[in-house]
């Protein structure tokens, strides 16, 4: 699959989420004031990839994209979540979210609590309405919430907060807190994809690989760029992380060495697929480079 193919199929299935998310809050009782604040985030653009790679992986896996679009949509409704959270004054007090100011800037720090709070709950809702069989059901949803919650994304994030600032975090402990913080949720949107289409034990298996060497890579990437990238490409004030005292990929081991770890794991999770053929598998493994490329 050429670059040009990956990206078209890419913002295909991107504009299907959006089409999605667009209408999700629809039809209930609602505040408005809560309502305009959770679809202020949802709506706010960005790549889309945690729902585009649990769609693929379904497919991948043999499932139909549309019957899983609740569920994927779901996962960026609790990725959504976790960005209105992460940039509260509390947290990594950021301003800008996007290109656009963060949602306690746009609103205040309560409704951004609650629009957060709304957002992860009302996810499940969504995740748990699918006409499917209900075993492939709970085991979807189980799989996102680990990865979503103590021993998962939230974990990480009070990893590293306990990590800022420290000079002595070793490697080892940065992948650690980064494959909660970020890769838990990726490889969970990758996993729960292949659990959803009904596959067998060891296509799952496959597929958890895949979603962690992508989670890994696009970590660093992520990196790299708050380093290299200036703020209207990241959407996000640049440097940031260095301003905070984070502790990244580049502080540890330097850019060219970050650059190389990426490359390693993307081969990682291309070799992951090797048991699998077929334009998914070809559009998952030109994703993993693409995430790459952006950095390296």
């Amino acid at each position: 699959m050429t670059p040009q193919e990956m990206k078209s199929l890419l913002k295909e299935r991107g504009a299907r989420v959006e089409t999605y998310l667009s209408s999700c809050l629809d039809g209930g009782e609602v505040p408005s004031r809560l309502r305009e604040s959770m679809l202020y985030s949802l709506m706010a653009g960005g790549k889309r990839l945690r729902p585009v790679l649990c769609l693929s992986c379904a497919a991948l896996c043999g499932a139909d994209v549309a019957a899983v679009l609740p569920f994927a949509a779901a996962i960026e409704m609790i990725h959504t979540y976790s960005l209105i959270h992460d940039d509260l004054p509390a947290m990594d007090d950021d301003d800008l979210r996007r290109g656009r100011p963060s949602n306690h800037k746009a609103f205040d720090e309560a409704t951004a609590i609650l629009a957060g709070d709304a957002l992860l709950t009302d996810a499940f809702a969504h995740m748990l309405s699918l006409p499917l069989p209900p075993e492939r059901l709970v085991r979807a949803a189980s799989c996102v919430a680990a990865a979503a919650g103590s021993a998962g994304m939230v974990g990480g994030q009070m990893l590293d907060m306990a990590y800022t600032g420290r000079h002595d975090v070793t490697l080892e402990q940065l992948r650690g807190m980064h494959s909660l913080k970020t890769g838990a949720l990726l490889r969970a949107s990758c996993e729960s994809g292949a659990l959803l289409a009904g596959a067998e034990a060891a296509a799952v298996a496959a597929v958890r690989r895949y979603g962690a060497a992508l989670g890994v890579a696009f970590q660093i990437a992520d990196d790299i760029l708050d380093v290299t990238a200036d703020t209207a490409t990241l959407g996000k004030p640049a440097g940031s992380d260095v301003a905070q005292g984070k502790n990244t990929y580049p502080a540890l081991v330097g850019l060219e060495r970050s650059r190389e770890l990426a490359q390693e794991q993307a081969r990682a999770a291309g070799d992951a697929l090797s048991s699998f053929d077929g334009p998914e598998a070809d559009f998952l493994r030109a994703l993993t480079q693409h995430v790459v490329s952006r950095a390296c």
